[in-house]
């Protein structure tokens, strides 16, 4: 269930603008919010089951979208290959640190290149 939930709100996340209003509202009302079915049928004067439709055709929607796209997964792919990005100027930074001078060049490399990182990883 964790995962699902999860997988839920990076589709959201994701591709969330993308949905209609309607949707967008009924989505973030059930799965960020916490409300029920019937909590937001009775808000929206509707049945049960048209706020579960309407929430079903978004799932759908956005699933779509990121079947086509693969964004999550390129999302992911990207994350992982930062932080080792990040591991080889720590790396390198050490290196430099343990050498009985401190090689200037060699240093403001691995410096730039964890700036970057952490930058990549911010957006």
């Amino acid at each position: 269930m964790k995962n699902q939930a999860y997988r839920m709100a990076m589709l959201f996340d994701f591709y969330g603008d993308l949905l209609t209003p309607r949707q967008r509202e009924f989505y973030d009302l059930y799965y960020n919010e916490d409300f029920s079915l019937a909590e937001i049928a009775e808000n929206y004067g509707i049945s049960r089951q048209g706020v579960r439709d309407v929430i079903v055709r978004a799932e759908a929607a956005m699933t779509e979208i990121e079947d086509k796209t693969h964004l999550i997964r390129r999302f992911y792919q990207m994350q992982q290959q930062v932080a080792a990005i990040d591991q080889a100027a720590d790396q390198l930074l050490a290196c430099v640190d343990r050498r009985d001078y401190r090689d200037e060049v060699l240093d403001q490399i691995g410096r730039t290149i964890k700036e970057n990182a952490a930058k990549l990883r911010q957006e």
